[in-house]
């Protein structure tokens, strides 16, 4: 586990695109476009990862990387207005900041001491990510869902039963070092 959490965390920062359709757009911060100046973002919203803009993925490749959008931005009175309340990192801040995670979940679960606790928070951690990737299957068989989508988020979405299993099976302890001599 602490090998596949570390290569993920890896991942996290080397292709960042690889996590970029998982981050549910409700999650989100709408970022003001760059040059704009306060007074544009009371008057509408920044296109990319908007979800008032059509589908939770507008602005987003298929592989990933930020795109610019063919349609102009909203109107929605306040730009804060339009955001939901735990929008409060952009998506490629949750993508760091998941990596990070995954990074001292791979140091935890090395040690000892903190194995328990660090196997309960990865349970925790995965099933959270649950979320992520039943809303990522949703948008990928919605109308800006590709094929290769499907394919990728039908197989993932279903990884994560045994991801949550195998870190709930960490949270027993150790096996007692055995004593010098003695059977066992």
């Amino acid at each position: 586990m602490g090998a596949l959490l570390l290569a993920s965390a890896g991942k996290h920062f080397r292709d960042p695109g690889f996590y970029r359709d998982v981050v549910p757009g409700y999650l989100c911060r709408q970022d003001p476009s760059p040059g704009a100046t306060p007074s544009d973002t009371t008057q509408g919203s920044s296109t990319q990862d908007s979800p008032t803009q059509g589908s939770p993925t507008q602005g987003i490749s298929t592989e990933g990387s930020p795109t610019q959008s063919s349609l102009p931005p909203r109107s929605t009175g306040t730009a804060a207005a339009a955001q939901h309340p735990w929008a409060v990192l952009s998506r490629d801040e949750w993508i760091a900041v998941s990596g990070l995670l995954e990074l001292a979940a791979a140091v935890g679960i090395l040690l000892p001491p903190t194995r328990k606790l660090t196997a309960t928070a990865i349970t925790a951690m995965f099933t959270a990510f649950l979320g992520g990737h039943v809303d990522a299957l949703v948008r990928a068989y919605g109308p800006q869902g590709t094929p290769r989508r499907r394919k990728i988020h039908a197989v993932r979405l279903p990884l994560q039963a045994p991801l949550i299993l195998w870190a709930w099976s960490l949270r027993t302890r150790a096996l007692p070092a055995r004593k010098p001599g003695g059977r066992g």
